[in-house]
């Protein structure tokens, strides 16, 4: 056997950092007491940045879990450095001894052999977006916890306000707490301050609203109501910020006309949550087409979509790229031939979580043009495959809309179910043929034994 060439080196003047929560490693060669020891604060990323200096590196690869890894990016960055963020499967070492100064060691040697990729990594701009997005999730995740304080509560004293209306939270729902806060306790009273719109009878809201009055859990429900109240306005006050930040930098595009009134004869239902500014025309602006033409696509989608990818999402060169960068493809393994595994990579995204909920919505509808593949994959793999498999497929078409600009192809995907439909039909029906040829060449085959018998 001949003797095994080594690795070119293709970036000479390479560092590797594993990035920790108490301090950061550095190697910039394959020295081990050259290794370098850093801290977290500022003054630590100044002195790192003045050792790489001195070592003459010009290109850095960093691996980090968490959210430990932003600040010194953004300083490495700012100090003129090529940086890359790898995840931690590029970097696994082989087996033996694990140590931060053996990991930053190896993070070095792979860079400088050029076997690292860096991580997709979004704009200022989205960063700040995003952020702003994620306070928003939190602030409706609270607004819930204390709405289901509240129900809790009133259940425990026996007062089904859950049940004698659809949202305690709604103008009526909040009327009614409200007055029995104040201390109202007569259910007749308190049954008068729902809306005349309400489907139920004033005397079947006062049946639900009998009790027992504890001090300790209307305490508590003045407690929350609060808390809920805050909430609220810290949504409002978010929505505001998102809305100006997106206005900002939205690009200088003209509405015509007629897509304005496009865009305002669309009757799809907010939830109570949504946001209070105009997603669809703020959305139009960026993405020049109608996400919300899809059925299942709810305002908080759209609101994911723009505040996590915004115009980022031309960079993804196929909508296969896009689907996999949201870890909603199979991860297939191969080995020998055969397929050892194909798992979905685990992983973390708001927007696939988004969109796994569009597609579970989906699945629940009945006249979708999406449900008919959703059926077909929930029958072979299982729901929750189905709702991977559709969120893929939603991806695909967000993709197809906005990098051509073109509108949502509702007939087009009609025409695939029928078609699947038919061919579903066919091997059906040769099938049944292949039953009929069956039976009849048994039936052959008993007359056969029957005369042989006599």
């Amino acid at each position: 056997m001949g003797k095994a060439l080594p690795l070119q080196i293709v970036n000479p003047h390479a560092a590797g950092i594993d990035v920790g929560s108490r301090s950061h490693f550095v190697a910039t060669d394959q020295v081990r007491e050259n290794v370098r020891s850093f801290g977290i604060c500022t003054k630590d990323h100044e002195e790192l940045i003045l050792h790489l200096r001195d070592a003459g590196v010009t290109s850095v690869a960093m691996e980090s879990t968490g959210t430990y890894w932003q600040t010194l990016f953004n300083a490495l960055q700012k100090a003129g450095f090529e940086v890359l963020l790898v995840g931690g499967s590029q970097t696994k070492n082989v087996q033996g001894r694990k140590t931060d100064v053996l990991d930053c060691m190896w993070i070095q040697k792979l860079h400088s052999l050029g076997l690292l990729s860096g991580s997709f990594l979004l704009s200022d701009t989205l960063q700040e977006l995003r952020t702003y997005y994620y306070h928003r999730q939190h602030l409706v995740e609270q607004i819930s916890r204390y709405t289901h304080k509240m129900q809790k509560a009133l259940r425990l004293m026996n007062i089904r306000l859950d049940v004698a209306i659809r949202d305690i939270t709604g103008k009526s729902g909040l009327a009614i707490i409200e007055a029995i806060l104040a201390g109202s306790r007569d259910p007749q009273h308190l049954a008068s301050l729902v809306d005349v719109r309400m489907k139920k009878t004033k005397q079947q809201i006062a049946e639900a609203l009998h009790g027992s009055w504890r001090e300790e859990l209307l305490f508590e429900l003045r407690s929350c109501l609060h808390f809920y109240r805050l909430y609220e306005e810290a949504l409002k006050e978010c929505d505001q910020k998102i809305e100006s930040s997106l206005l900002k930098h939205a690009p200088q595009t003209s509405i015509s006309e007629l897509e304005e009134k496009s865009l305002r004869q669309s009757k799809k239902k907010s939830s109570k949550n949504a946001p209070e500014f105009n997603v669809p025309r703020i959305a139009y602006q960026y993405f020049k087409t109608d996400l919300l033409a899809i059925s299942g696509i709810s305002y908080g989608t759209v609101l994911c979509l723009l505040t996590t990818m915004g115009k980022d999402l031309h960079r993804f060169p196929t909508a296969k790229s896009f689907a996999s960068w949201l870890r909603l493809v199979p991860n297939n393994k191969v080995s020998g031939g055969r397929v050892i595994s194909s798992r979905t990579p685990s992983g973390k995204s708001c927007l696939a979580i988004a969109l796994r909920q569009a597609a579970n919505s989906i699945g629940n509808q009945k006249e979708h043009e999406l449900t008919p593949f959703f059926k077909r994959v929930a029958f072979k793999k299982g729901r929750i495959a189905a709702i991977t498999a559709t969120a893929r497929k939603l991806a695909v078409i967000i993709w197809n809309m906005v990098t051509k600009a073109e509108e949502y192809k509702k007939n087009e995907i009609r025409e695939s179910n029928e078609k699947s439909r038919r061919i579903g039909f066919k091997q059906v029906e040769k099938r049944i043929q292949a039953l009929k040829l069956n039976q009849s060449e048994l039936e052959k085959l008993f007359s056969r034994a029957s005369f042989l018998a006599t």
